[in-house]
């Protein structure tokens, strides 16, 4: 037989003590209320005395269940534990199948995988602890293109130069837009050309001009310049071709810069054609910042049916569209970049 006494404060906690320490088989034997010791003690509630008894077998027995139901309990919660594991490897596995389909679906569709790789880590990076499903994946992408993608309408901007390499279709962008602002936007238009190296890019802008009635005149040098800008003061917008350059002949590049700096325009329009190589792309937009570009052209999007181009273009210019184009005609395949066109041409392209 085992006695304990217990000194507490009331029944509950009595109880408390006695089925912890001797198990549900103990008994009250006594219980009796004392005054605490000391002379403070007069000025204390009373306590109690609480004597309990369980015999010995039985206490064992009530023990060693205690051991059994806590081994119970710790194999129950390893077991839980382990399905929980097993759960979250498996939503590991699964949202690494979901990542590795996306990423291959953005890099066929022509994204460079340096851009999709970025693109992957800035999602997940946003979606800790998220399982991450294609779903999740293709509105997170979304949000991505709403932020970068930009878009700018260039009519408060007079002196419009047109950069870009050759056979991007400046000229022609050039004659769309001239004929799209002076037949439909009542607004006076003046083409000029330093293009003096093709002789058809220069009889090409002269027709349009002489069939739009329109100033037209050709730069040959610097010098030149203010001269013909002057002639055209009462224009509402003038329109400046520029000889086609390789992005890699920097010399070339400085002498366009001069010219450029002697215009002193308001928009600089970088125009790359859709069809141009991913890698080229990054090239490009990178070589011709030296001509502090602020505004980009994406031409021949109807000749392309992946549009990666449009994405890797404006992720390495991180300037605006302006326009994009979508034939030869003139001036019908032109239209005003608008962005949330842009971002359904990437995210069907994906």
């Amino acid at each position: 037989m085992i006695i304990k006494r217990y000194i507490v404060d009331n029944m509950n906690e009595a109880m408390t003590r006695i089925r912890y320490e001797l198990g549900n088989d103990a008994v009250i034997v006594s219980q009796r209320k004392i005054r605490q010791k000391g002379i403070l003690g007069f000025f204390k509630p009373k306590k109690i005395e609480v004597t309990a008894a369980v015999d010995d077998k039985k206490q064992k027995e009530s023990t060693i269940k205690t051991i059994e139901l806590e081994k119970e309990i710790k194999e129950l919660k390893y077991l839980i534990e382990n399905i929980n594991n097993q759960s979250i490897k498996q939503t590991n596995k699964q949202s690494e199948v979901n990542k590795n389909k996306f990423k291959q679906n953005l890099i066929n569709s022509g994204v460079p995988e340096e851009i999709a790789t970025e693109i992957i880590d800035s999602i997940k990076q946003k979606n800790q602890g998220k399982k991450m499903n294609q779903k999740i994946y293709q509105n997170e992408f979304k949000t991505f293109l709403n932020t970068i993608i930009k878009t700018n309408k260039f009519d408060d901007g007079k002196i419009h130069v047109f950069v870009g390499p050759t056979g991007v279709g400046k000229t022609t962008t050039i004659a769309k837009l001239a004929s799209l602002f002076s037949l439909y936007k009542n607004k006076k238009v003046g083409l000029i050309t330093v293009d003096t190296y093709r002789i058809g890019a220069v009889e090409q802008l002269k027709t349009y001009a002489e069939i739009l009635g329109i100033p037209f005149s050709v730069i040959y040098s610097i010098n030149e310049i203010k001269k013909v800008l002057s002639e055209m003061t009462n224009c509402d917008i003038i329109l400046v071709d520029t000889t086609g350059r390789n992005s890699k002949n920097v010399m070339q590049i400085q002498e366009t810069k001069r010219l450029i700096q002697e215009i002193n325009p308001d928009y600089v329009h970088l125009v790359i054609s859709m069809i141009t190589k991913e890698k080229d792309i990054k090239r490009i937009v990178e070589d011709y910042k030296m001509l502090d570009y602020n505004s980009i052209v994406l031409t021949k999007i109807d000749e392309t049916s992946y549009y990666g181009s449009i994405l890797t273009t404006i992720y390495y210019a991180n300037v605006p569209v302006s326009y994009i184009t979508t034939g030869q005609n003139v001036p019908d395949d032109i239209e005003e970049a608008e962005k949330e066109k842009l971002i359904n041409m990437i995210l069907e392209a994906e």
